[in-house]
């Protein structure tokens, strides 16, 4: 099962590498880590995918917290959030098969960020499913090169008892 790990930490060198250090040491794979600063510039937030039994990610968190400059660790199991990934994608576009290619960044909500002669950037925002359904509707025009982020996730807001 995949689990979204969120790991509030000190802004400082060496976290990246100690988080990093202890998910090797112990064997767990990182499918997916996205780092950046918060509104508070002494404080970053990693949010980490892992997947793996409720028992394996119960142990990453635990582990994590151990860690000195990490100051609070949540799994977002169970919780209603969003979650979101970026991708910036070149495809091979040759004039004939532009409208097509324009298309289909229009139906998935895309956005071109860069055009050449034989080329077009895409970003594209969104769930993982959607990034992915992107780059296999892509896969028959040709892709030059995909870069991607890390999952970012934050929880929902519960509703208040005079909205619901």
């Amino acid at each position: 099962m995949k689990h979204i790990i969120s790991a509030l930490v000190q802004n400082e060198p060496g976290v990246l590498a100690r988080v990093a250090g202890m998910f090797a040491a112990r064997a767990f794979n990182i499918d997916s880590l996205a780092v950046g600063r918060t509104d508070n510039p002494k404080l970053s937030r990693m949010t980490i995918v892992v997947i793996g039994d409720d028992r394996m990610v119960e142990q990453v968190r635990k582990q994590l917290a151990k860690i000195i400059s990490v100051v609070k660790v949540q799994d977002y199991a169970g919780q209603n959030l969003v979650a979101r990934d970026l991708m910036l994608i070149t495809i091979a576009a040759p004039a004939e098969k532009r409208p097509e290619i324009f298309a289909l960044i229009e139906m998935f909500n895309a956005k071109v960020v860069d055009i050449g002669p034989k080329f077009v950037m895409v970003e594209v925002v969104g769930p993982e499913i959607k990034i992915e359904a992107f780059i296999e509707a892509c896969q028959p025009y040709g892709i030059k090169s995909v870069v991607r982020t890390g999952t970012i996730a934050m929880p929902r807001h519960p509703k208040l008892k005079s909205q619901q």
